[in-house]
Parts: C-alpha cells; structure tokens; sequence
C-alpha cells in the first residue's frame, strides 16, 4: 500500500508540473502564453524531480513514476512482479490525478482558448506528423534512452569507478529528461511514459472541458506500446553489458 500511495502521489507532482508547463504555454491569456519548447521541457524536467522526492518521501523510495521504468526493473529482476504492478496502477491512478488538478489550475482557461488540439496537448501527447509507425519508433527510441541512462546513472559498476551518483540521482534523471525533451521530444511530444499519456487522456475524456473535441484514442495505443518496447529493449541490453 505504501509504494502505491508513493507512486500515486509522486506520478501526480509529475503531471501537474508536466502538463502544468504545457497549459501555462499554450492557453489564451496565460501570463506564460507561447513561451516556448525551452519552458516545456524545463517544466517537465522539475516535474520530474519533485516527483521523484515526493514518491520517496510518501512511501515509494523507488521513484518509478513511469511504468516503463517499473517493467524494466521487473525484468532485470530488481523488482517483484508484484510489487511492480502495485505501482503502476499507482502510477496510472496519480497520472490521471495530476491531470485533474491542471484542469482546475487553469479552469477559466479553457474557454477562452478555441483550439481543440491545444487543449488536449495539455494532458495527452500528439504527433507532429502522424504517422503510428515512425511515432512508435520515436517513443521506443526515447524511452530506451529514459531507462538505458537511468541504469548507467545508478550503475554499481559506475559507482565503484567513482562515478559521481551518490546523493544526486534525482537531479540527475531529471537533466536526463530535459535532455531527451530537447533532442527527442519534437515528433511526438515525448510520452516515454504510458501511464503520463494514458491518465491524462482518460481525464481529458472524463473531464468538462469547454470545447474540447476527441481524446484521440486512435494514436493513444503509441505512447503505450512504444514506451513499453523501448523499455524491454533497455532492460535487455543492461542484462546483455552488465551495467
């Protein structure tokens, strides 16, 4: 229960950072209106170390936040299939809290920005050129980044050559996300995380959003599939390097 709640409440920090940065820049009359890709990514990259502290602090020491993460893990055997899937459902039940409480932070808004996409872009991801295949390729390629990096972060092998982690693994993830923003995040937006899509897609479903037209269910299986494909690929080549 401890790491449920942990990943429940560290995934919705993320979100509410995440898809808060997005909002700020893409509603009408925004103090943060149109500011840009830089301030997106940096928000997402905050995002994602406050997350990681208020996970570890409420009860998941871990810090997954991205079931990505969690299978990964799975695999390599550091985490039980058990206790792994005790934190996706929390990192899917704090996704799509996170969402909510953006809703509620820019609640005036969404009626008074005409755009249906830009309002969805505020808690799902769309593709620059929608095209599944190669957006799936994009996602695999992110996330195998995410997590491939997140094992050298953190490797025993790293440590013991006096690889500088210990204390700064937090701050760490989050540059490495700032950093797959800046040079990966254009074609699709980045998910690299099934449960940051699909939570804030079912919030956007249920959510009353003035104007807010589809949640794109035709493209929602791609920032699933794709972030859990890369994740299996990172898993299997710390396995084959021992990292």
């Amino acid at each position: 229960m401890a790491q449920f709640i942990g990943e429940t409440l560290g995934t919705m920090v993320l979100i509410l950072f995440g898809n808060g940065v997005v909002a700020n820049v893409l509603l009408n009359k925004s103090k943060a209106h149109n500011s840009g890709w830089i301030v997106i990514t940096a928000g997402w990259c905050f995002g994602v170390m406050a997350g990681i502290f208020t996970a570890a602090a409420t009860g998941s020491p871990q810090a997954d936040l991205n079931p990505a993460v969690t299978i990964a893990k799975m695999i390599t055997g550091a985490t039980l299939p058990g206790d792994g899937m005790i934190r996706i459902a929390g990192e899917v039940v704090g996704a799509f809290l996170g969402s909510v409480l953006v809703f509620l932070a820019f609640y005036k808004h969404w009626g008074v920005t005409d755009d249906p996409e830009l309002k969805l872009s505020c808690h799902s991801t769309i593709p620059a050129i929608r095209n599944y295949p190669w957006n799936l390729v994009t996602e695999i390629i992110g996330t195998f980044v995410l997590i491939f990096v997140i094992f050298a972060i953190f490797s025993p092998v790293g440590a013991a050559s006096g690889a500088p982690t210990a204390g700064v693994g937090p701050y760490l993830v989050a540059a490495l996300v700032w950093g797959i923003g800046l040079s990966l995040g254009g074609p699709t937006g980045y998910a690299i995380n099934p449960a940051r899509d699909l939570g804030p897609r079912i919030a956007h479903a249920l959510l009353p959003i003035p104007g807010k037209g589809k949640s794109d269910w035709q493209y929602s299986w791609v920032p699933v599939a794709g972030p859990v494909t890369g994740a299996v690929l990172a898993a299997l080549a710390k396995m084959a390097l021992g990292i």
